[in-house]
């Protein structure tokens, strides 16, 4: 208690006494002696007094004129008097005036203009301005002249501890590895104080720690924190809370003090080896595991974290190494078991392992701790599973004769239950791989035995699946009651593949490779070979093909060929003698037999044709026929060529002549569409009839006469015949041919009976209100006077208009 009131009373007292000491002398001694307040611009005016007074004398300067001290943060009642500016040429009166201009002057610095003092008006603070530079004049206070040049002078902010120490980067953090030895660097913290640094401490700084002890330590100067204890255990403790203190004064009372805390974190060491859980593991498994499957985990834990955390492991001893395995899990470090090699509960029931578990990364300072490893017993129980199956091969292979008979046994499949209950099996063919079903399979024995013949030229291997079904007891029982049904237990089904190879036995004889026919030349000599053939056999014997080549019986005494067999299993054809003819014998036919090596052999015969034909000097066949001797000796094949290229071109040249000669000699027939006279009218329907031929009507173009409005019809034939013409008086030009023309006019135009070939009129129907409704009225320049048409009357009033017709004409024939 005591301490504490000693240290408010300095921190109360010491700025007065650093105010008293600093200020008070410069007040209370200004007027004593006023040349110490004098500018320096005072000088030259006493110098100038001096020369007209003839006085030379040295005054004495107590402190430096031209800089002033004012302290920081100072306040009373009145404004604090700074300083005195005062000129020697200043006689006493109150005809000089002073002015103060510069950083702060008027505002903060004032100036008495009559007697010089300076008065600091505001509360000053340093470390927002540590100086101020002002200039002094001495004018003349009526002129306003000045007495002497301007001086400039400087009033400095005297520093008090009025600033705390600041952590500006705070709060920090900082990481250490853990069980680092004393005095291990762990990080450097930095405070800052707005205080003069060169006047007195109070930017002096002193570090310490105020909590985080006794763990860490931090230099008082440097602020540097170190370690100070040994074998720290991130395990036992990461993280740790330092405060760090910075005070001012040199650390003395009295001074300003700031805090920052520094966390700080202990970085990992791998200083801890894996330990199992548990040093006994037991699992079970089927023995019908799949391969790889996990079976088990075993977890070593590390207290380390990260890489110091990881471990591998293995398995060391015991009866399975070889049927399990162990890897790591790298999410979450368990050793995972696995299955190697396929487990069988009826050889080996239960296995024992050792496991390893060690630390993949380790650090040498530590292994003197003992081995980063751990080890472990699994135990593993195998159980019983319902096993399918199990051939006694893993393939089968079979062979049968192609002559074999129906139902033989081809061979015989096995397969056992592996089970301790040992079902029985039961044996079956996958149809899907013989779907000719050309096999069969005893169900209970496995015997497969043939169903349809085999060729081997057809195929020659044959794969087929066998399948194997465990039968329980249960599905026994049923059969005995269902006959017929399926009592495998298809849960429990294996398979099995059997190759199938048909051996060939000798069934086919052998026959000519080709048909082959050769040519004879008629200037060949005896013993030359005529052709070459060779035979081929769709048996394929084990010793490989031996052909045996012969005549036929009546053809050994052959006087015109003969046969040789040669090395490679062919046969030449040999000509006995020469000079053949082609006009005494063009073809000659050489049946030959081949024959086999086989048991038993197998033959037949084939039949070569030879040609006789004419060959050159140099045995090229030229003509095999026999018209060949009724043309000119020396007629090459190019002229022969020459004659039938000649001979077509003629045909064609005829066949173009007769051609051309039945198009001239077509009549030129028009048709009735193509009959084009001097107007043509076309109705393709049932048009308007008379008042539509009326509009392209020319009979008055053929007759002007004729227009005073009497036309004679067209479409019905005149009441009296035409009579004869009277010969007409001769026209007034009197020229034969305008007569004759106006005469076959007139005639054309008169005569009712003269079909209008002028121009072409076709009705469809007899127009308007007709009661016959459409029928053709044309008439014909042929006469009906032969028929009686008197039967139209009956067929009802579509017919009676036409009957009228027809029977007037008769009317007037009888007349």
């Amino acid at each position: 208690m005591p301490e504490r009131l000693t240290e408010m009373l300095m921190d109360t007292w010491t700025p007065l006494i650093i105010l008293w000491i600093t200020v008070l002398p410069s007040i209370y001694m200004a007027p004593m002696n006023q040349s110490q307040v004098l500018p320096s611009g005072s000088s030259t005016g006493l110098k100038r007094l001096n020369e007209e007074q003839r006085v030379l004398h040295r005054s004495k300067r107590g402190w430096v004129w031209n800089q002033m001290f004012v302290l920081e943060e100072f306040s009373g009642p009145e404004p604090i008097l700074v300083g005195r500016l005062h000129t020697d040429l200043d006689p006493g009166s109150s005809k000089i005036k002073y002015i103060l201009s510069g950083d702060g002057a008027g505002t903060i610095f004032v100036i008495n203009d009559k007697t010089g003092d300076i008065h600091a008006m505001k509360r000053l603070d340093r470390e927002e301005k540590a100086e101020y530079t002002l200039t002094a004049q001495a004018v003349d206070r009526d002129t306003n002249q000045p007495l002497e040049p301007p001086s400039e002078f400087i009033i400095k902010v005297q520093d008090i501890n009025d600033n705390a120490p600041e952590f500006v980067e705070g709060p920090y953090h900082a990481t250490v590895p853990e069980m680092s030895l004393v005095g291990t660097f762990v990080t450097k913290v930095t405070a800052t104080d707005a205080d003069d640094p060169v006047y007195g401490n109070s930017a002096k700084l002193v570090y310490s720690i105020l909590e985080g002890q006794p763990y860490f330590s931090i230099e008082p100067h440097t602020a540097i924190i170190k370690t100070a204890l040994p074998n720290m255990d991130r395990e036992a403790k990461e993280e740790y809370f330092v405060v760090i203190q910075a005070k001012d004064m040199g650390g003395h009372m009295g001074g300003l003090s700031g805090t920052t805390t520094v966390t700080i974190t202990l970085s990992d060491v791998n200083d801890n080896p894996p330990k199992f859980a548990q040093s006994l593991y037991h699992f079970s498994v089927m023995e019908d595991v799949a391969l790889g499957e996990p079976i088990g985990r075993v977890k070593a834990n590390d207290l380390d974290i990260g890489e110091n955390a990881k471990s591998s492991y293995d398995i060391i001893e015991g009866d399975g190494m070889d049927i399990f395995e162990i890897t790591t899990d790298a999410q979450t470090q368990d050793g995972i078991i696995r299955v190697r090699k396929p487990l069988d509960f009826e050889t080996k029931k239960s296995y024992t392992l050792k496991v390893e578990a060690a630390n993949i990364h380790i650090d040498p300072r530590f292994l003197s701790g003992g081995p980063f490893k751990d080890t472990a017993t699994v135990k593993i129980v195998v159980e019983d599973a319902d096993e399918p199956p199990v051939f006694s091969s893993p393939t089968y292979l079979l062979e049968v004769h192609e002559n074999a008979a129906l139902n033989s046994v081809l061979g015989q499949v096995t397969a056992h239950d592996p089970d301790v209950s040992s079902s029985p099996i039961r044996f079956s063919i996958d149809r899907h791989t013989d779907l000719e079903r050309q096999f069969n399979i005893n169900a209970e024995d496995g015997k497969i035995t043939l169903a349809t013949p085999l060729d081997r030229e057809t195929s020659t291997w044959h794969n087929i699946t066998i399948v194997a079904t465990e039968t329980s007891p249960e599905q026994r029982h049923l059969k005995d009651k269902t006959v017929g049904s399926d009592t495998g237990n298809h849960s429990q089904v294996s398979r099995v593949p059997v190759a199938i190879k048909v051996l060939d036995v000798n069934d086919n004889a052998p026959e000519f490779a080709s048909e082959h026919e050769a040519f004879l030349c008629e200037n060949g000599k005896p013993g030359q070979v005529i052709q070459i053939v060779s035979a081929v056999d769709k048996d394929d014997p084990k010793s490989g093909h031996y052909f045996l080549y012969s005549l036929l019986p009546e053809m050994v005494n052959n006087p015109n060929f003969t046969i040789k067999k040669n090395e490679d299993n062919t046969l030449s054809i040999l000509a006995k003698h020469g000079g053949f003819s082609r006009q005494k014998q063009e073809v000659y036919l050489l049946p030959i037999v081949v024959s086999d090596s086989g048991t038993p052999p197998m033959s037949s015969t084939g039949t070569l044709t030879i040609r006789v034909c004419g060959c050159s000097s140099d045995g090229t066949v030229q003509s095999c026929n026999a018209e060949a001797y009724v043309l000119p000796i020396g007629l090459s094949m190019g002229a022969l060529i020459a004659i039938l290229a000649c001979i077509v071109l003629l045909l064609v040249i005829v066949v173009l002549f007769v051609t051309l000669r039945r198009h001239k000699n077509e009549p030129l027939i028009i048709k009735d569409d193509e009959d084009v006279r001097e107007n043509i009218i076309r109705y393709d329907d049932e048009g308007g009839g008379e008042e539509d031929t009326e509009a392209f009507d020319i009979a008055t173009l053929q007759n002007p006469d004729g227009i005073n409005g009497f036309l004679p019809r067209k479409d019905i034939k005149p009441d009296l015949q035409f009579m004869p013409r009277q010969g007409l008086a001769p026209v007034p030009n009197g020229v034969d041919v305008d007569e004759f023309i106006n005469v076959r006019l007139h005639e054309a135009d008169n005569d009712p009976t003269a079909p209008p070939y002028d121009s072409i009129q076709i009705y469809g129907y007899e127009g308007k209100g007709s009661a016959a409704g459409s029928l053709s009225s044309l008439e014909s320049s042929t006469s009906d006077s032969d028929q009686n048409f008197d039967y139209l009357s009956e067929w009802g009033p579509r017919f009676k208009r036409l009957g009228e017709l027809y029977s007037v004409g008769e009317s007037d024939k009888e007349t």
